[in-house]
């Protein structure tokens, strides 16, 4: 991803701001996603929240449940609202691209519609990057919009934004390249709280990395 398309994807969620909360955070798919996360967790679980927009609901539930929250994202404005909404969570503005961990850092990793704005090379190698920052038997909870699509510009929430996605069967392909093991997935459909909102098809994956 050029220098240009991190700016581009930065200033989009910038401009969103706590729309994009008001939009998508009650989405039922999201919740159930990080409810089935936290009963699977150890105690204190360090947990990577990759995307974290303002914080809720994501790592606002993990905090609750007593886990060790880093939350990383592109834009400013949505981390200083993140830290503003989940004191107890820490938020650095980055992308996952430039994030650095150790192998097994992460007892599981949060990514709910991070990689729409990247090209299929930088998501596969992101997905294979999380894949080796998790610990044996550590999850990945993950999103994306199921398509066919590269570098397709389209109208999202009123503003211009280009992008790249894969098919459901190949997602979850990339998945299993990465080394991790899918072991619940589902195409549902959900239309955004606001004004002239369209309905969107939601791809959500658990996935774990195996033990052995």
């Amino acid at each position: 991803m050029t220098e240009r398309a991190v700016s581009e994807a930065a200033a989009t969620f910038d401009a969103i701001g706590a729309e994009y909360e008001r939009a998508f955070g009650h989405l039922p798919e999201l919740r159930a996603a990080v409810e089935w996360l936290t009963g699977r967790l150890p105690a204190g679980a360090r947990v990577l929240d990759v995307g974290s927009g303002t914080g809720r609901p994501v790592a606002e539930a993990l905090v609750r449940a007593g886990h060790e929250v880093t939350g990383i994202d592109v834009s400013a404005a949505m981390v200083e609202l993140a830290r503003a909404r989940v004191p107890g969570a820490r938020f650095e503005r980055r992308d996952v691209r430039d994030h650095d961990a150790e192998p097994g850092a992460y007892d599981a990793v949060c990514a709910f519609f991070p990689f729409l704005q990247m090209p299929r090379p930088d998501i596969d190698a992101t997905l294979s990057r999380i894949a080796g920052w998790l610990t044996p038997g550590g999850h990945l909870v993950t999103s994306t919009v199921p398509a066919d699509v590269e570098g397709l510009d389209i109208v999202w929430m009123g503003r211009p934004v280009r992008v790249t996605s894969y098919a459901a069967d190949d997602f979850l392909l990339r998945l299993s390249r990465a080394g991790l093991e899918v072991v619940h997935h589902a195409v549902t459909s959900f239309v955004p709280v606001g004004v002239g909102a369209e309905p969107e098809d939601h791809l959500f994956c658990y996935a774990r990395r195996p033990t052995a």
